[in-house]
């Protein structure tokens, strides 16, 4: 059986078997409205990835394909539309935690994912601005700067001092319970 055959046939098994998932993945990461179905952005990446199965070399990890697939799909359309009321605060979580919230020794729970949120909405907008186009919507300070105005530098500072904030905020709630 050659690759290409071999890769319809890995990602058609996987559809089937981890469709639910996948939803359930989608809607962590957005909320449905008219432009952002989770079953419409699951589809959307299936459809490309079948009709393009032929390109590819042999797919290893299919789930790992698939998965990465969906979510450079939705920071796509996190950047057309550029509503950052949809941001789901799981992502929230992860975004943070990939920047060092594990130095907290912190794990998420209910009570933190609320703090975390009201922390983000009391942030002066200029810092709660950086935080979501750079953390949440994928853009670099360089399109932020070409955009804005604003010089790269400064852009940095912000995110940095907006962070600190967050850290210290999420510290001392942390401590205080």
């Amino acid at each position: 059986m050659n690759p290409e055959s071999e890769n319809s046939k890995k990602l058609k098994d996987f559809f089937g078997k981890e469709y639910r998932s996948l939803k359930f993945y989608v809607n962590t990461r957005i909320r449905d409205t008219a432009n952002r179905n989770a079953e419409d952005i699951i589809q959307d990446v299936a459809l490309k990835l079948f009709t393009g199965a032929d390109r590819y070399g042999p797919i290893n990890n299919v789930a790992g394909f698939v998965y990465r697939s969906i979510r450079n799909r939705i920071i796509d359309i996190m950047r057309t539309s550029k509503q950052t009321e949809t941001l789901e605060i799981e992502s929230i979580i992860q975004n943070l935690s990939e920047i060092g919230a594990e130095s907290l020794e912190v794990h998420p729970s209910e009570k933190m994912i609320v703090i975390l949120k009201h922390s983000i909405e009391q942030l002066k907008p200029g810092y709660r601005d950086i935080i979501i186009a750079v953390d949440f919507e994928g853009y670099t300070y360089k399109e932020i700067s070409e955009e804005t105005g604003i010089p790269e530098g400064t852009l940095m500072s912000r995110r940095h001092r907006a962070i600190g904030i967050l850290y210290k905020k999420l510290e001392l709630e942390h401590n205080i319970h």
